[in-house]
């Protein structure tokens, strides 16, 4: 571990671009929109030193708070000592993209509401709460179908 503390320190792979991976962005990297309340994810790109958010939040999802012309604030939970405090922080777009963590979630969401829309129609009522899987049912082994198989440790021989 190198004695030196910079805003930079210990980066080397962390900030580093894949490879072949280097040179200009893609052109889509600026064009995204972003709104407030959009869930992103933080990846830090190597070649763009301007806006670009400490190692710390590298890999992290947080909640746009404020949309600028180059930049998003994201709203990051971080947790120091006990507490988890929630940072805002300005990060500019390369280094930001759009999260897929809420996807399983909304789709949930979506067919859960077109399953309680049938089933009011139907007048009856759906459960849409999610549930644990059950144990496996038990069932009966017939000992004249099955092979059976003889299991016992292998000797030991002190090989020299």
């Amino acid at each position: 571990m190198p004695h030196s503390f910079g805003l930079r320190a210990r980066t080397r792979y962390l900030f580093s671009r894949g490879f072949r991976n280097h040179g200009l962005l893609q052109t889509t990297t600026f064009l995204r929109t972003f709104r407030l309340g959009d869930y992103v994810d933080i990846k830090a790109t190597g070649n763009v030193h301007k806006g670009m958010p400490h190692k710390f939040y590298h890999g992290r999802t947080g909640r746009v708070w404020n949309v600028t012309p180059r930049a998003v604030g994201v709203i990051i939970n971080k947790r120091v000592g006990p507490r988890i405090i929630a940072k805002k922080i300005h990060v500019r777009t390369e280094h930001v993209k759009p999260s897929n963590s809420m996807a399983a979630h909304l789709k949930r969401i979506q067919e859960n509401k077109k399953a309680v829309v049938e089933a009011k129609k139907a007048g009856k009522w759906v459960d849409v709460r999610r549930n644990p899987a059950a144990p496996k049912d038990g069932f009966f082994v017939n000992p004249r179908n099955t092979e059976f198989v003889e299991v016992k440790p292998v000797k030991y021989e002190l090989l020299l």
